[in-house]
This record gives C-alpha cells, sequence and structure tokens, in this order.
C-alpha cells in the first residue's frame, strides 16, 4: 500500500492555585497540568465544525499525545481565547501553546466544569432525533477523567433523554467504568461505543501514540462492554499508509476485534492537516525516514491521503470487514449516521 501512497501516569501532587485568571485544577508530577474551563456551550453544531453531527468534548488537550492526532487546532483556539480575553499574559500565552506549537496539547489540558448546567442550555436547541458524538477532539475518558468525572456527568444527563443517537470515541479502558450509565443511555437512544485503535503492535503504539493505554487493555475493556450488552465496536483511524496498512497487520487487528466481540467496525486513512504537520512529521523522520519524503510529497497539496491510495485501502477493509464477519460500510463516512428509526412514519398521501 505505501507504493500507492508515493510514500505509568504518575502519581499527582496537590493542587496548584491559579495562573492569572485561570484556575488550575491539579498538576502532575512530569508538568501536566490541569486548567478549569467554564463553557457557556459545549454542544458543538454541524454548522459550526463542518461534520453532519454535534459534537461535545468534556476537556480541551489530551494527556495520551497521539502523534496523529489532529485536534491540536482546538486547543490553540480556547488559549488563544483566553489571552484575548486577559486570562492569560504574553509569557504565559508562550506555555499554554508550548516551545513548538504543538506540546500544550498533551500538557496544558482544560477540564470544562459544571459542564451539565451548559449542557442543559444546549439540549434546549438541540431539534430531536440528533447524532451527539463524545470524542471528536480529545478522548473523554484520558486519565484526568478518574479525577474530574466531567463525561460521566454528560451521560447521565444524555441517560434521560430521547430518539438521541450518541457515539462516544475513545482509547481509555476507563469507559467500562460507566457500563452502568451507559445501559441507562441505550434503553431510549442509540449508542455506538468506538474503542479506538490502530494496531496491536505493542512497539508500533509506543512510537506512535507516547501515553496511551495499550491494545490488550483497550480489547478487554471492548470486551467488557459487549459482554454487558452495550453497542460497541472498533475505529481504526488513521490508518497510516507504509506502517499500519498491510495486511497481516490488518488481519491481527481484525481478528483481535472479533474475538473481543465488537458489532462494527470503521476505518480510514491518515487526514495530515496542518496541525498535524509539526508533531507527526519528526516522528517519521526519527522512526520512518524511509517513508518521510514521500508522506511530504503525497500529502503536499492536500490533507487528504491520494485519491488511488485510498480507493485501495477502502477496497482492502471492505474485503476484511466481509471475511471477518463485520458488516461492511463506507468506511468513516457512515459512522454516525442516525441508527433509531423516526417516532412515527409520515404517512403518503
Amino acid at each position: 500500500m505505501a507504493e500507492q501512497l508515493g510514500l505509568p501516569l504518575l502519581s499527582v501532587i496537590p493542587p496548584v492555585s491559579s495562573v492569572r485568571g485561570l484556575s488550575v485544577l491539579d498538576e502532575r508530577l512530569r508538568g501536566t497540568r490541569f486548567v478549569s474551563l467554564a463553557p457557556q456551550r459545549v454542544l458543538n453544531p454541524p454548522s459550526q465544525t463542518g461534520m453532519d453531527f454535534w459534537s461535545l468534548n468534556p476537556y480541551v488537550g489530551c494527556e495520551f499525545g497521539c502523534s496523529y492526532c489532529y485536534a491540536r487546532y482546538a486547543h490553540r483556539y480556547v488559549v488563544e481565547r483566553a489571552h484575548g480575553a486577559g486570562k492569560l499574559s504574553d509569557a504565559e500565552l508562550a506555555d499554554y501553546r508550548g516551545p513548538h506549537g504543538w506540546e500544550a496539547f498533551e500538557r496544558r489540558i482544560f477540564v470544562k466544569e459544571q459542564i451539565v448546567g451548559a449542557l442543559e442550555t444546549d439540549l434546549r436547541r438541540l431539534p430531536p432525533g440528533q447524532t451527539v458524538v463524545i470524542g471528536t477532539a480529545t478522548d473523554p475518558y484520558q486519565p484526568a477523567e478518574r479525577r474530574f468525572r466531567i463525561t460521566r456527568a454528560v451521560l447521565d444527563r444524555l441517560a434521560r433523554c430521547e430518539e438521541l443517537s450518541v457515539g462516544i470515541i475513545t482509547k481509555s479502558p476507563l469507559v467500562a467504568r460507566d457500563i452502568d450509565v451507559l445501559r441507562r443511555l441505550q434503553e431510549r437512544n442509540a449508542l455506538e461505543v468506538y474503542v479506538s485503535l490502530i494496531t496491536v503492535d505493542v512497539g508500533l503504539i509506543r512510537t506512535l501514540e507516547a501515553r496511551s493505554p495499550l491494545p490488550a487493555v483497550r480489547l478487554r475493556a471492548l470486551a467488557r462492554l459487549t459482554a454487558a450488552g452495550i453497542n460497541a465496536g472498533l475505529i481504526v483511524a488513521p490508518v497510516l499508509p507504509g506502517i499500519t496498512d498491510d495486511v497481516p497487520r490488518l488481519e491481527a487487528l481484525f481478528s483481535a476485534a472479533r474475538e473481543a466481540g465488537a458489532r462494527f467496525l470503521h476505518a480510514g486513512p491518515l487526514r495530515l492537516y496542518p496541525a498535524i504537520r509539526e508533531r507527526f512529521l519528526p516522528v517519521l523522520d526519527e522512526h520512518f525516514p524511509a517513508l518521510a519524503a514521500r508522506y511530504r510529497a503525497a500529502y503536499a497539496g492536500s490533507s487528504s491521503a491520494p485519491r488511488a491510495y485510498a480507493r485501495a485501502l477502502n477496497r482492502r477493509i471492505r474485503r476484511l470487514q466481509a471475511r471477518f464477519g463485520f458488516t461492511v460500510n463506507d468506511g468513516m463516512v457512515d459512522r454516525y449516521r442516525p441508527r433509531r428509526p423516526p417516532v412515527q412514519e409520515s404517512l403518503p398521501l
């Protein structure tokens, strides 16, 4: 496939007081800081994001530090707004960006406290039958969730809704902690929990994802979810050209997903947005030097994978889906289409 491209969490120390206008809730020994963010709104509409669903992220920034993560732009936006509002000085702005512009995404995590109040307001403007996806920009079950329980509070509130389609994306086994509230949510809404995993190769995971849970841990969480009756599956995103797209690696991943009871599997190629390049390309230079120039050439004019490569990968994924007993789908296109039929079908005239 490469040819077609052309190519232990440390202990917590006591809370710190504040950074100018921002309240610092906690700080880890390695320097990660958790900062309170009081949002007025938390549901992002499709008109704002360009996606065809509503999105919700309980945190801004993520400790997992995946080199290919596209969401670093969201963190920068929040930091620049705080600076513009006078909550960060010029010196603090530099700290909350990081020396290369991407480090702070992993080390300055914004925690959306009082999120339920903002969610209540947003739910009043949410049309019936909509799709809400949690974790599109940062992992909702990253290590901070153990303490702050923001994601659980969101799910608890959504469980009182009806006729929604709710998606959750996470790399963390912590999602299994909330099986009880997920069951309640699923009783009156469509639910899909996506456990995110790009390979079962531990060496690759440690190279590409600085602090994410190991593959076996994620797969055990997936098995717990499906055994409990939760509609859960695997999301393989991104598939990395020349790194994780070969048939043996994909076969091992699809097989592991089937053994864990995954009810669906979606996959799609890397999108190399500008916010990713500063973080991901140096990883290629260091660990995959033979591919680095080919990536730069292939993605020179677009953030999307070359069309020929994307089509070839899609054919490979579809063949593997059929072989391993998964519903063949359109990759990342139809992940969050509403699954519940309308309460009452319209009558023909």
